[in-house]
């Protein structure tokens, strides 16, 4: 099976959105932070949000297939990590 790679949670940690791809698989996913100070992420609030696809087209040009939100913990980063593999 193959595996994809996600980023650190301090990627996510940055409000940055990672996109694969795996052949015609392809994911995106989207942090959405909270803030618990002007610069402490609050992690227990804290989410991100996966979507995927398969198809030759961008996000902006394809219908998602499946959707999910993950909490922002190593935990939940597997967990999407595990989600994704098992659609491709």
């Amino acid at each position: 099976m193959p595996e994809l790679f996600i980023p650190t949670l301090h990627t996510f940690a940055m409000d940055n959105i990672f996109t694969g791809s795996w052949g015609s698989f392809r994911f995106r996913a989207e942090p959405k932070v909270v803030m618990r100070t002007a610069k402490e992420v609050d992690f227990d609030q804290s989410a991100i949000h996966a979507e995927y696809w398969h198809g030759p087209y961008c996000y902006e040009k394809s219908s998602m297939e499946g959707e999910r939100t993950f909490p922002m913990t190593e935990q939940g980063r597997m967990d999407m990590k595990q989600w994704l593999e098992a659609h491709i």
